[in-house]
């Protein structure tokens, strides 16, 4: 066991855990996070994305100690950010849901993307989201709900020029 102290969701967070355990058994099992959730173990499905220092990571292949000196923000933790709140509000305005597995990773997803590029085409959207697997949905709500946080978010921009 090693202590790992990291940012979790904007709390500083110390943990002591084998740093070879898998960063998604840890938010799950140790810190009772359940909103990653875990597809394929294999980095194939995007169902375990989270944000290590604002980058899309898979969770399911990180081990714990790749997490130490870091920040982590988990679907848990996306509206507590401005961007993380318009992207969910959008998913659940636009219908963007079914059985909502995917749904974590595919905001996760969504929120890495918009924080790069404000003003995606659907196709950027399109590339965006192709690590995230969704077998309920054709994706095009999933697409529209993106394209809809980006003008929310486009236009509260342009109101404080």
């Amino acid at each position: 066991m090693s202590e790992i102290v990291f940012e979790l969701n904007g709390e500083q967070t110390k943990l002591a855990v084998s740093p070879t355990r898998r960063v998604i058994d840890v938010l799950r099992e140790d810190l009772k996070l359940t909103g990653s959730k875990e597809g394929c173990g294999t980095g194939e499905c995007g169902a375990c994305s989270v944000l290590v220092d604002g980058q899309l990571r898979l969770a399911c292949l990180m081990v714990a100690g790749q997490l130490d000196g870091h920040r982590l923000t988990t679907v848990e933790g996306l509206g507590e950010s401005p961007l993380g709140a318009k992207v969910q509000t959008a998913f659940a305005q636009a219908g963007a849901v079914q059985c909502g597995y995917c749904t974590p990773g595919m905001e996760i997803a969504a929120v890495d993307l918009l924080s790069r590029q404000p003003d995606p085409s659907r196709d950027e959207v399109r590339a965006a989201l192709s690590g995230n697997l969704c077998r309920c949905t054709g994706y095009v709500k999933i697409i529209d709900a993106v394209c809809q946080a980006a003008d929310v978010l486009n236009a509260s921009e342009d109101a404080q020029s």
